[in-house]
């Protein structure tokens, strides 16, 4: 999983395409859960927070950069 200090270093469009990439490896834990192929379940915990932590940095970045315009 990314960490926040890299995740600031990246643009916006960096920041998109880690929010969708981690959402499709989200999405992939949850169709291996359902039919009981996961056999590590925390990691759909540790997905989750990484995708909250990635939007959460996207939108200070856009918030940061409203507010140089």
């Amino acid at each position: 999983m990314t960490k926040s200090t890299e995740l600031r270093q990246k643009d916006v469009a960096g920041l998109k395409a880690e929010v969708k990439e981690l959402q499709k490896a989200h999405f992939g834990l949850r169709m291996q859960k359902a039919t009981q192929q996961l056999t590590n379940t925390s990691t759909l915990r540790s997905t989750r927070r990484s995708i909250a932590r990635a939007k959460t940095i996207l939108a200070e970045t856009l918030v940061k950069q409203g507010a140089k315009k």
